[in-house]
């Protein structure tokens, strides 16, 4: 029988968060082996999935990019390519290219407490030549959302259209929509980026929205950045920009929460001066307050420019059925299409679809707690790494790889085989691990587990709060069981 592979740590995902995570793990803990395990057969985890026309970041890349890797294109606001190449060349850089598995899909996870470890087992593949791998530590980094398919809502009479229905999570690269009429349903960062993008090939592109977006211009490119770039070495200048964005991005949330109404009033008023007479109250006025759901921004008023220039439009209304040329609305209005994307949003998927196991018995996520949103409840040698809804997805990650980091050094100096959570239901009452009103998170409640009432079981989406929570915190508390 053939050895089973073995590592002090397994990390699985290599997109910007398993990246992340494999650097601070070598160089922190040095004496740590790990490996990397991929299931599909690139790194790059979204960057390298979606490829449909304009994709970008919806963060600026002096906070979505690593901190030991400064960015340095002067595109703050960065496309899909250029995010994939930087995740490639750090992971170059860094020799992380040699850790990673590809091909290695999880598909169960099995802690023993007799033997200490997890056993992990891969899906069938024939560049695969074993079925199981075991592990001290599992270091989860496969995002959120199910990478096989995206969310897609049944549409009356969608079969009654004779033009091309496409969601963009399967974008086809071969897909030829010159001089098309084009309707994107939705109207998150997915829509806001395909339409002025679309626009610029298609006849036309209207974006249907069932319900309006707070949005919010940027400019693609960081002035104070590109400075600071001449006139500090990098590093110093990615750092300062870092910290302006983290400080910039923190208030502008916490205005928001605070005086909603003032901030409504904003970022209207930012839309009418962009769009003048075409703007329409209705397309910008959402039933919302403002980060009760993600912020989409646009560079460089993209999506006002096609509008004023006729190029797209956006309506507000709700879908009746398809028709053999488009789609009739509730308001007896009907959109001509030849080309209908389904900008719906996603399918949250927890672990990547991996089974998890304790002893053998199946674990029901939603029974979980998150403690400091790094850990899960009664889970031993367990972490992962999910980043914040309120701004860039990697700082949250990020400080997660140096908690991670700094619970594998305690263990070692310690000589601790298993460090385990324990949630306390007497101490803390159970809240929803989000507190976000997205459809994607409404889906999903049933599965996704839960926060607790106040620290250390709180998700604070606060980075400067999480920075002393998670880098400089002391590694044990009453509710961390090491053995």
């Amino acid at each position: 029988m053939e050895a089973i592979p073995t590592y002090d740590v397994v990390i699985v995902g290599a997109g910007l968060s398993g990246i992340g995570a494999a650097y601070h793990i070598q160089d922190k803990c040095p004496d740590r082996d790990y490996v990397v395990l991929e299931g599909r057969s690139a790194m790059g985890g979204t960057w390298d999935l979606f490829k449909y026309p304009g994709i970008r970041s919806d963060s600026d890349m002096y906070t979505l990019g690593f901190a030991f890797n400064p960015w340095k294109d002067p595109k703050a606001i960065a496309d899909g390519p250029s995010i994939l190449e930087y995740i490639h060349e750090t992971a170059r850089k860094f020799g992380i290219d040699k850790k990673i598995q590809y091909n290695h899909k999880v598909i169960d996870a099995n802690w023993s407490s007799e033997e200490q470890c997890w056993t992990l087992q891969i899906a069938t593949h024939e560049a695969v030549p074993y079925q199981y791998i075991k592990c001290n530590f599992l270091f989860t980094c496969c995002g959120y959302y199910n990478y096989q398919q995206g969310y897609k809502p049944a549409f009356p009479k969608s079969d009654a259209f004779n033009g091309t229905i496409i969601h963009p999570q399967e974008w086809d690269t071969s897909l030829d929509y010159s001089d098309q009429k084009v309707v994107v349903i939705g109207s998150g960062a997915t829509a806001v980026t395909l339409v002025p993008e679309m626009s610029k090939k298609a006849a036309h592109v209207t974006m249907l929205q069932r319900s309006p977006t707070y949005i919010m211009n940027l400019p693609s490119e960081d002035a104070l950045a590109n400075f600071l770039r001449r006139i500090f070495p990098n590093r110093w200048a990615h750092g300062l920009t870092r910290w302006k964005n983290i400080l910039m991005s923190l208030l502008l949330y916490k205005v928001s929460r605070r005086w909603p109404d003032f901030m409504r009033r904003t970022l209207k008023g930012g839309v009418k001066r962009e769009l003048g007479d075409k703007y329409l109250d209705k397309h910008f006025n959402p039933k919302y307050d403002p980060w009760d759901q993600r912020l989409c921004l646009i560079p460089d008023n993209d999506l006002f420019d096609a509008i004023k220039e006729e190029k797209a439009a956006i309506v507000t209304d709700t879908i009746k059925e398809f028709t053999p040329t488009g789609i009739l609305l509730d308001s007896g209005k009907e959109l001509e299409a030849d080309l209908i994307i389904t900008a719906t949003g996603l399918q949250v998927q927890l672990l990547g679809g991996m089974q998890f196991r304790v002893d053998g018995q199946l674990i029901d996520s939603s029974q979980l707690h998150a403690y400091r949103g790094v850990m899960f409840s009664d889970i031993p040698n367990f972490a992962f790494a999910i980043g914040y809804t309120n701004a860039s997805w990697t700082l949250k990650c990020d400080l997660n790889c140096h908690f991670v980091a700094r619970i594998l050094n305690h263990m070692d100096k310690h000589q601790y085989a298993t460090i385990t959570p324990r949630f306390d239901s007497s101490v803390f009452a159970s809240e929803p691990l989000l507190d976000f009103n997205s459809g994607y998170v409404q889906r999903a409640l049933s599965i996704l587990p839960k926060q607790g009432s106040k620290a250390p079981w709180k998700v604070y989406q606060n980075y400067l709060r999480d920075t002393f929570s998670l880098k400089y915190s002391p590694m044990t508390d009453k509710y961390l069981e090491y053995t």
